[in-house]
């Protein structure tokens, strides 16, 4: 009996703990905003209007956050309660800035190792990544503000934790934050199969920003563009890709391997 109390304890705690992630309610999602709380995704009812929503309204343009508008069906999904037309999911962890990051990383006498994740969507890949990257050293992971996976508890599940450790970076400008990397002296290695070359051939002692694309696109092109290096995963089998957290724990592994022998 005292394991049965024990066990719904746990669980009684664990999902207050996971739908403390929402905020509902005009006033509470400004209040959440002014607060300094770390917006994850933030749906307002299309055709809001009225003082409240202005003064909202005002506040994102503010802070730059972004909503998105959808029918008051979706929101009466994710609550019953009155929502008055907003609903906020507050991020478990706190975001930082890459360019914050890399002079620390510089001062403390390492050699960056950065991860840049273009367009991962699905959350356990997310969490998976960072795992790894957590485990391999990598000093930071770096994500677009858009067209990202939310980070939630199913993201923090899966990373056993690590995106708790691990500085997630999230830019408004992926393509400027890469430009930022390469000015900073990190070369840009970009883990796509638009090359002949294999993930072997870049010398990843140096400073280095490893790209990697989303489950369906890849990697957009205007990071193609610039990028110092194209790199690939050698696939000798029928199946013709892996897995987007295991090609990133593959090629962050080769670049560790590297490091470790040069040391």
């Amino acid at each position: 009996m005292a394991f049965n109390n024990n066990r719904d304890n746990y669980r009684d705690n664990r999902e207050k703990r996971e739908s403390n992630q929402m905020v509902f309610g005009i006033r509470a999602v400004m209040e959440a905003i002014t607060a300094g709380k770390e917006i994850e995704a933030l749906y307002i009812q299309r055709g809001l209007s009225g003082g409240l929503w202005h003064e909202l309204r005002e506040l994102l343009t503010e802070y730059h956050i972004t909503a998105q508008q959808v029918p008051i069906e979706k929101l009466n999904r994710l609550t019953m309660k009155n929502h008055q037309g907003a609903v906020a999911f507050i991020s478990p962890i706190t975001y930082q800035k890459i360019e914050d990051i890399i002079p620390q990383i510089f001062e403390k006498g390492e050699v960056p190792l950065v991860l840049v994740l273009d367009g991962i969507t699905d959350v356990r890949n997310m969490g998976a990544i960072a795992r790894t990257a957590e485990c391999a050293g990598v000093h930071a992971i770096v994500i677009p503000s858009k067209g990202s996976a939310q980070i939630n508890p199913d993201a923090i599940k899966t990373s056993a934790g690590a995106l708790y450790k691990i500085p997630v970076c999230r830019q408004d400008n992926l393509v400027q934050s890469a430009k930022f990397l390469q000015e900073s002296g990190l070369q840009l290695v970009c883990c796509t199969e638009k090359t002949n070359d294999y993930i072997y051939k870049p010398d990843y002692t140096m400073p280095t920003a490893i790209v990697m694309g989303s489950e369906d696109g890849g990697i957009r092109n205007e990071l193609i563009r610039i990028s110092d290096h194209l790199a690939k995963i050698p696939m000798h089998g029928e199946i013709e890709s892996l897995n987007v957290s295991v090609s990133a724990g593959v090629i962050i592994y080769e670049a560790i391997r590297q490091r470790a022998v040069a040391q």
